[in-house]
C-alpha cells in the first residue's frame, strides 16, 4: 500500500458548475481506482478559475450595492475550497459506494500559514478567473482595479499575490482523519492564506500555488508518492517544436537543468515540476509523477506519467 497525495488541476474542475459536477464524476472515477488498489489516498485540488469568478461576483455586487462590504479574498478562496470539496466529496463516495468500498469520505477546509512580510505579496503573479481579450483584461483593470496579464499563450487573466507556504494549520486534523482510515480532500486552492496575529489566523489578500502546498503536505504526512494530475500524459521539453520529446522519467539534475534552459512554461507546467523536486528533494525513498487524470491508476504502477526521482 503506498500513501498518495493526488493534486488535481483544473482540467478535473470543469469550467461552469455545470461542467464541474460532470467533471467530478471523472475524477472521482479515477481516484477510486487509486483507492481500489490498496492505496491511502489524500487529495488536494486547484480553485484558480472559481475563485476568480467568486471574487469577481462579490465586487460586483459591491457595485451594485455601496452598502455592501467588499468580501476579502481569502474568504472567496474558502467558499472554493467548500463548494469544490462538496462535489468531490459526493462524487467519490457515490463511485466507492458503486464498487462497495466502504470508507468515509470528507473535505477540510484549510488554512495555510503564509510570513505577512512576503515580498510576494505585493508582487501580483498567480492567475485567477477566466481567460479574456487583452481589451477585456484591460477593462476589468481599468473598472475594478486588477492586475492583469498574459497568461502562457492562452489568453489574458487577472493576477494575485502568491506568497510561500509556511505551515499547513489543520494538519493536525487531517492526519487524524488519515489514520482513521478517511479519504480526505485538503488544501483547497493552496489553502486559504493567513498570517498568525497573537492566537488568531487572519486571513492574507492571495491565492497560494495549489501544487507547492501539495508537495508540503505530502512531506508532512510522509507521502510516498506526490501525484500531480493535469491535462497531459508527460511532462515535454521543447513543447510545440518538432523536436517536441515526451519525459518517462527525470532526474533531480535533469530538473535543475530543463528549468534553466526555461523549458517549462511559468502559469502551467514549471509550478508542477517545482513542486514535484521539492517533495522528492524532501525525503529519502520518495518519488512525484506528473500524469493526465485519465491514467492515475496506470501513473502509479508505472505505465503512464513522468516520474520524478532522485539522482
Amino acid at each position: 500500500m503506498k500513501k498518495i497525495v493526488v493534486a488535481l488541476g483544473g482540467n478535473a474542475l470543469g469550467k461552469t458548475l455545470s461542467e464541474q459536477l460532470a467533471a467530478v464524476k471523472f475524477t472521482a472515477k479515477a481516484i477510486a481506482d487509486l483507492i481500489e488498489d490498496g492505496n491511502e489516498v489524500v487529495i488536494t485540488h486547484g480553485n484558480g478559475p472559481q475563485v476568480g469568478r467568486i471574487d469577481s461576483a462579490m465586487a460586483a455586487l459591491c457595485r451594485e450595492d455601496s452598502s455592501q462590504e467588499r468580501t476579502p479574498l481569502s474568504m472567496c478562496v474558502a467558499m472554493s475550497q467548500a463548494y469544490i470539496g462538496y462535489d468531490i466529496q459526493n462524487a467519490l463516495r457515490e463511485e466507492l459506494l458503486s464498487r462497495e468500498i466502504h470508507k468515509p469520505v470528507a473535505t477540510i477546509v484549510t488554512q495555510v500559514l503564509v510570513d505577512g512580510d512576503d515580498p510576494a505579496l505585493s508582487e501580483p503573479t498567480k492567475p485567477i478567473g477566466r481567460f479574456m481579450t487583452e481589451e477585456q483584461a484591460r477593462e476589468m483593470s481599468e473598472s475594478l482595479g486588477f492586475a492583469v496579464r498574459e497568461d502562457s499563450g492562452r489568453g489574458w487573466r487577472r493576477v494575485v499575490p502568491s506568497p510561500t507556504p509556511l505551515r499547513i494549520v489543520e494538519l493536525d486534523a487531517i492526519r487524524a482523519s488519515v489514520e482513521d482510515g478517511s479519504v480526505v480532500i485538503c488544501c483547497g486552492g493552496g489553502g486559504i492564506p493567513v498570517k498568525k496575529v497573537g492566537n488568531f489566523h487572519k486571513g492574507v489578500g492571495a491565492v497560494i500555488d495549489k501544487d507547492n502546498v501539495s508537495a508540503l503536505l505530502a512531506d508532512d504526512l510522509n507521502a510516498d508518492i506526490l501525484l500531480i494530475l493535469t491535462a497531459v500524459d508527460k511532462v515535454k521539453i521543447n513543447y510545440g517544436k518538432p523536436d517536441e520529446l515526451s519525459l518517462d522519467s527525470m532526474s533531480l539534475s535533469y530538473i535543475d537543468g530543463y528549468i534553466a534552459e526555461g523549458q517549462f512554461a511559468q502559469g502551467s507546467m514549471l509550478p508542477k515540476v517545482e513542486a514535484a523536486a521539492r517533495f522528492v528533494r524532501s525525503g529519502s525513498g520518495r518519488i512525484a509523477i506528473i500524469a493526465e487524470l485519465s491514467k492515475a491508476g496506470e501513473a502509479v504502477r508505472g505505465e503512464s506519467g513522468t516520474v520524478i526521482f532522485d539522482s
